[in-house]
């Protein structure tokens, strides 16, 4: 097969990339460096490792994050339709067992018979050939390097991870099953609530605030994702900031007092045989031994045993609008293309959907043909328009939202109504350039 492309970086972004190009008919090497090297938040040598959260957020149509992966859903996606496959319970959203994902993908990409998949580190921009670079945003240092020798020195935020326990050791008699608002399809909740008194929770807020962080050696003043807040962080601006945050109580009944806790810690399955639960939105820099103090004196926790502790770690991404167009191609080499979460994408999904299009793009390029870009009342679109967007200045992440949709003709004031008809003109747009396009 003559038709050739590179993507390196074997993340959810390189695999779609990698995909999306091999469904095109061309030959495709994906280049990935473990297990020769890991980074530090990587510990699985398989591709599409998740190594924040298992949730890939809402998957209700009628919202944005719903609505991004239904899109990516009828353009092909690996990632969606294997997250599908080894989905676990999690109320209204879409979370996966990481492990069978993962291992769901890299079988799938090595399967496919046009991807041939290389181990071992790059250090530098390819000098030639169509190339996607998809690294993350814990690219390693010496090509991180490289790019920023390239375009200058990049924006740098941090990222946190939440610890995970087993189901097991949460003291049921001091937790209840339940979902916000009693919006569990199954009849119990998919999440293990465990509440708090004010005592309880004033005594949990004290410790947390004065617990000992673990030392960020990279930057003096990192910037970090309001959305990847750590929560010690959180919970030091005011007494009442995470019960009205990630500890929230809204929406949950106690069984044992019949009344609403003062603060609750959710649970959520992190595999499908529901043995780990993650710590939802306790993602945290504290020191593992501070971890296991501070998060025991939640009455449910106590004897929690902790199979990962919460880390944080670095995220680069580019300047995109500066250095991007809207199909993800290097704007002075159209060679070029980057996708992932270190072109400013934020969220798993948001990764992975730039992927898809940087590799229609890059066979698009290698065929000179033009380049398909999404119309900007899609979800992916708009994300790829936001990227390209040059008249942005302080470019920050940015998620799927629909705030970023063009405004309706009509004005809906009912949110549900009015998002379920922006996922309707969506869908309805990317129907038509889709079957339009060759692709």
């Amino acid at each position: 097969m003559s038709e050739h492309i590179t993507v390196i970086g074997g993340g959810l972004a390189g695999c779609e990339a990698a995909w999306a190009a091999a469904n095109a008919g061309v030959s495709v090497t994906l280049i990935e460096m473990k297990p020769e090297r890991y980074t530090p938040a990587h510990h699985s040598p398989a591709l599409a490792e998740l190594v924040c959260s298992n949730s890939l957020k809402a998957a209700r149509l009628e919202s944005a994050a719903g609505l991004l992966k239904e899109e990516m859903a009828r353009m092909g996606s690996v990632c969606v339709a294997v997250a599908r496959e080894c989905a676990v319970p999690a109320g209204g959203a879409l979370a996966v067992d990481r492990d069978q994902f993962s291992k769901g993908v890299t079988a799938r990409i090595i399967a496919h018979p046009h991807i041939t998949v290389v181990h071992r580190e790059i250090t530098e921009l390819p000098a030639e050939g169509i190339t996607v670079v998809a690294t993350g945003p814990l690219t390693a240092d010496t090509l991180a390097a490289s790019i920023a020798r390239r375009f200058g020195e990049g924006l740098h935020f941090y990222d946190a991870a939440a610890p995970i326990v087993t189901a097991d050791s949460v003291d049921m008699s001091l937790a209840f099953r339940a979902s916000r608002y009693d919006r569990e399809e199954s009849g119990e909740g998919d999440y293990i609530n465990c509440p708090m008194n004010k005592e309880e929770y004033e005594t949990f807020h004290a410790a947390l605030v004065l617990a000992e962080r673990a030392l960020l050696h990279e930057f003096d003043r990192p910037k970090v994702y309001e959305g990847c807040m750590p929560i010690e962080v959180l919970a030091s601006r005011g007494t009442d900031a995470i019960r009205f945050g990630p500890m929230k109580p809204v929406g949950l009944r106690d069984p044992r007092t019949g009344h609403r806790p003062w603060a609750v810690l959710q649970l959520r399955a992190e595999n499908a045989e529901g043995t780990l639960y993650n710590l939802v939105g306790f993602q945290t820099n504290l020191k593992f031994s501070e971890q296991k103090r501070v998060f025991s004196l939640i009455p449910a926790l106590k004897n929690a045993e902790f199979m990962r502790y919460g880390v944080m770690h670095r995220n680069t991404f580019l300047d995109s609008p500066r250095l991007l167009n809207a199909a993800f191609q290097l704007k002075e080499e159209p060679r070029l293309f980057f996708a992932g979460q270190m072109t400013g994408v934020e969220g798993y999904m948001e990764s992975a959907c730039s992927g898809i299009l940087a590799g229609i793009n890059a066979v698009r390029t290698l065929r000179s043909e033009p380049l398909f870009v999404l119309p900007r009342e899609t979800m992916a679109g708009a994300l790829s328009h936001h990227i390209g967007d040059a008249s942005v200045k302080d470019f920050q992440p940015m998620g799927a939202n629909f705030g970023v949709l063009p405004p309706l003709e009509v004005c809906i004031r009912d949110k549900r109504e009015r998002y379920a008809t922006l996922a309707k003109r969506a869908l309805e747009k990317l129907e038509g350039i889709w079957h339009e396009s060759d692709r």
